[in-house]
């Protein structure tokens, strides 16, 4: 007897151990980007969820500190950069472009997570939706309050990040970005609020949600992006210089005229409303556009400006552009990537439908 329960004990164990060789060879591998912002900030007092430093905690106790993370992905971390969002450049993302552009090359990477502050965390999305040529999924993160508060959303957040970035389900889909629950369109969402943790919002919906691991979604993407996209960030070494400038009652030609004399090769006008000109503006305009410098029109309005082309102002007449519902941030860096590309204004508007 005692035999006999020592082999079904020893049968147990093998196809236990079997199993769990198995299932970790199923599961998928996901590297984490860490790039800085508040998901790695520290607070000096737990009740601080809003005044802390940036930037602090390294990739490596990010992973360490959400064991979890093993029982949805095989997970290793990279430290591209430990800096606040609002510090990003043109080099910064060119060079996260790359990274995350040779990993999703790798077979041995299915998906790739990025951690982000909030701040910019819209614009790099965007950017990396438009020249990462993948389906492999690519998630970018982020958190409202840093590790160190009450209620800190991190942990879950990159959590589902990594449950995400290895699911099958979100191939194809372009850039996400996970907050609060929901999966975003990197292409749509921005950051609406500044101190609560429903901050990220798409004007056009949430495309799915994240419940206890797992996904559900209500919508696709119906812009170009990713692998369907006409730009790759392999054939991109620079971007040219767009310059926004806020419209607003009485605003005067001043900073138009600064950034043309700098070098810019576009203006992002973010207008009112339907991306309105004042009538002091319309000029300066025109006679930068004269001058080669592309004029895109934009809205700031903030939850999801809609610019008509031609309502507003006669833009085939004055040869401007028209950023549809990309909000000026987005604007800029559409505008950028694809000046890389072509200087045309009827090739830039077709891309601004497009993307």
């Amino acid at each position: 007897m005692m035999k006999q329960s020592l082999r079904h004990w020893l049968a147990t164990v093998i196809a236990t151990l079997t199993v769990s060789v198995c299932v970790a060879a199923d599961q998928a591998n996901v590297v984490i980007l860490a790039t800085g912002g508040t998901i790695a900030g520290a607070g000096a007092d737990a009740t601080n969820s809003a005044t802390y430093q940036a930037a602090k905690v390294p990739v490596d106790k990010l992973i360490a500190g959400i064991p979890q993370l093993a029982n949805v992905a095989a997970v290793r971390g990279e430290q591209v950069f430990q800096i606040a969002s609002e510090s990003f450049t043109n080099d910064h993302l060119l060079t996260l472009g790359k990274r995350v552009a040779a990993l999703v090359k790798q077979k041995d990477v299915d998906g790739v997570v990025i951690t982000h502050g909030t701040d910019t965390l819209e614009e790099t999305a965007y950017f990396l939706n438009l020249v990462v040529r993948t389906t492999k999924p690519i998630v970018v993160v982020g958190s409202m309050r840093p590790g160190t508060a009450m209620s800190a959303d991190g942990m879950l957040n990159l959590f589902n990040a990594v449950s995400v970035a290895a699911s099958l389900d979100a191939r194809g889909k372009g850039v996400l970005v996970t907050m609060n629950d929901e999966i975003n369109s990197g292409r749509d969402v921005a950051k609406m609020v500044n101190i609560k943790t429903d901050a990220f919002r798409s004007p056009w919906g949430a495309l799915g949600m994240i419940v206890e691991g797992r996904n559900y979604w209500f919508r696709l993407p119906a812009k170009r992006h990713t692998a369907n996209s006409e730009f790759d960030i392999e054939q991109i070494d620079r971007l040219p210089t767009v310059d926004i400038v806020y419209g607003y009652g009485n605003v005067p030609d001043t900073a138009y005229r600064a950034f043309a004399a700098a070098g810019a090769q576009a203006i992002v006008h973010a207008g009112t409303g339907n991306g309105s000109v004042s009538n002091t503006v319309v000029p300066v305009l025109q006679e930068l556009r004269g001058k080669g410098v592309h004029i895109i029109r934009s809205s700031h309005v903030n939850a999801g400006g809609f610019v008509l082309r031609n309502a507003e102002q006669p833009d085939d007449k004055y040869d401007w552009l028209v950023a549809h519902d990309l909000n000026p941030q987005k604007a800029r860096i559409l505008a950028a990537v694809a000046l890389s590309k072509t200087r045309d204004s009827k090739e830039l508007q077709r891309i601004f439908w497009e993307y």
